[in-house]
């Protein structure tokens, strides 16, 4: 878990959230949508989102729309649905919100693909399996299933940790190009990863935000020595 944080994301700019094992980077993550509560372990304070509205206060029924709509959620393995093609399975948000004509849900789910760098390589095998797709490709479609309602913010945890070198590079990109859009706070374990995504990096120790600063900063000049001795690989 975390203690007492205090943090704000900026608009158009991805974060990284970075520290070793254990440290609660994402527990932190997880928590920013309340996702923790499902582990009856909820989160004391506020989360506020750039209209005022504290996630904190939400009902059930509240917070299953925000996850759905504001909040894009990607997890460390890509998660296809069993059972679901690709159509349907980057469809499932939409579905959610209540969208069900053919012509809307074709338009966005060949949006949120294109912008995913999906669409290219599976446009004429929609009815296939999306379990059927590579792990690259499968985090891709978990990317443009998280983007699909356009969420203010795009939480990703670790989504590089299981992928190969080229489709590491992929993701990054794309990673890039979604903060024009979307708000973007990425966990990581890998430290040259966040030096090339992110435009702000969080070190967290032992469950505490150590240091949050520009990432340049971070790795070039940081404030506390843990995260100098982290940084320079004193401990993992």
């Amino acid at each position: 878990g975390c203690e007492a944080v205090s943090m704000s994301f900026a608009a158009n700019e991805v974060t990284a959230i970075i520290g070793p094992s254990g440290c609660g980077k994402s527990s932190f993550l997880k928590g920013l949508n309340r996702l923790t509560d499902e582990f009856n372990c909820r989160y004391k304070g506020s989360i506020i989102l750039k209209d005022g509205k504290d996630i904190m206060n939400l009902d059930p029924y509240e917070l299953c729309i925000l996850r759905g709509d504001r909040i894009g959620y990607v997890m460390q393995k890509p998660v296809p649905f069993s059972g679901k093609t690709i159509f349907q399975d980057v469809a499932m948000p939409l579905r959610a919100v209540g969208i069900s004509d053919n012509g809307k849900l074709r338009a966005k789910v060949k949006a949120a693909m294109v912008k995913a760098a999906l669409w290219e390589e599976v446009e004429d095998r929609l009815e296939n399996l999306s379990t059927s797709l590579s792990g690259g490709q499968q985090q891709r479609l978990c990317i443009a299933r998280a983007i699909i309602n356009t969420p203010d913010i795009l939480l990703l945890d670790e989504p590089c940790s299981s992928l190969d070198p080229k489709s590491t590079q992929l993701v990054e990109n794309l990673i890039l190009e979604l903060a024009a859009d979307h708000t973007v706070v990425i966990v990581t374990h890998n430290m040259q990863q966040a030096q090339r995504v992110a435009h702000r990096t969080a070190f967290f120790y032992e469950g505490r935000l150590v240091e949050y600063d520009f990432t340049n900063n971070i790795f070039s000049n940081p404030s506390n020595e843990l995260t100098s001795d982290y940084i320079i690989g004193k401990f993992s």
